[in-house]
């Protein structure tokens, strides 16, 4: 899990004004800069900071992968799970282009990895948050290639049903996320879908209640289907309600990955804009958080007062003290 410091930058200390000035001026830098575009904006430093009492903010990331039937039969070549042996699926492709992104967030590069619409051996239930790897202590996997790998073995292991639910997997990591709610620690879901949603009212109520939680949702569209409800969980125009309750604030930022890649589907024409554009409501949804419970960055440490001059010893005139430098 990758720190970052609030309302601070690598080259400026954070100044102990208003969070307002904090925020224009803040930026979320982790220690290396993985990924940098032409236009240079880059995608580690598009993310501001959280320093918090002299802590920083831990970033939690979970993937979300849909299993559902709608992305048709994993052995057939027109499946968006087809496991080819000469190059990956559309969910291969975009979890590992925008987990080449994320991990440079989480230090310890472990992912709780999550699937959702599937019937699981060996009695054949249907689960909406079922671990990859099969813990269901521990569903996280060892970075990008780990998560691969679960991946795969899930494919090979459950049947692809549905209805596609994202309430369960959003729930999941809310619960998560509300143990810890001091700024501490911010949780990311990136859910991974074919964009057909089957519980679209419950999802609308666990977002509303996830938005006021430390908690930021992504949600990445493979195939060519029309991502409407995606649009709409996005939130940029309307922000979403349930049950007439507003949500607090807009916590989830939609990509579609078709836009990203190119008219074969096998190869990402810009990692850099993927990159900028997976990340680009973050900032303004951590500080918003931060904002809303008013958690505000602490002063920076006074430097220590300096001790005044020594006056040089005074040196005998028969023996004087030359220094070369």
């Amino acid at each position: 899990m990758e720190t970052f410091a609030y309302g601070s930058s690598p080259s400026r200390p954070s100044s102990p004004t208003n969070l307002d000035q904090e925020e224009r001026h803040g930026h979320l830098c982790p220690t290396s800069h993985p990924i940098r575009d032409g236009a240079g904006c880059s995608a580690a430093c598009i993310l501001r900071c959280c320093a918090l009492r002299q802590e920083r903010t831990q970033i939690n990331f979970t993937v979300a992968i849909d299993f559902t039937a709608s992305n048709g039969n994993p052995s057939q070549s027109t499946s968006l799970h087809y496991m080819s042996p000469y190059q990956l699926n559309a969910y291969a492709l975009a979890l590992t282009a925008v987990g080449e992104i994320i991990q440079h967030y989480d230090s310890d590069k472990m992912f709780p990895a999550l699937g959702f619409g599937a019937k699981l051996p060996p009695d054949g239930r249907v689960s909406h948050e079922f671990p990859l790897n099969g813990n269901q202590e521990n569903p996280s996997c060892c970075g990008i290639d780990g998560i691969l790998e679960a991946y795969h073995h899930s494919l090979r292991t459950v049947q692809l049903y549905g209805p596609t639910n994202f309430a369960p997997v959003v729930t999941h990591v809310a619960r998560n996320a509300a143990e810890v709610q001091d700024g501490s620690q911010y949780s990311v879901l990136l859910i991974i879908t074919d964009g057909v949603i089957s519980d679209m009212a419950q999802t609308k109520e666990a977002i509303v209640n996830a938005a006021k939680l430390p908690m930021s949702i992504i949600i990445v569209g493979v195939g060519q289907a029309e991502f409407d409800a995606m649009v709409e969980l996005d939130g940029d125009d309307v922000r979403i309600s349930s049950r007439g309750k507003l949500a607090e604030r807009d916590i989830v930022q939609f990509v579609p990955f078709r836009d990203y890649v190119d008219r074969t589907g096998n190869h990402v024409l810009s990692m850099a804009r993927l990159a900028r554009d997976v990340l680009a409501e973050i900032p303004d949804q951590l500080v918003s958080y931060m904002k809303a419970q008013g958690i505000r960055p602490r002063p920076p440490p006074e430097a220590p007062a300096s001790s005044p001059p020594q006056s040089p010893a005074h040196t005998p005139p028969a023996s004087p003290l030359h220094t070369h430098i």
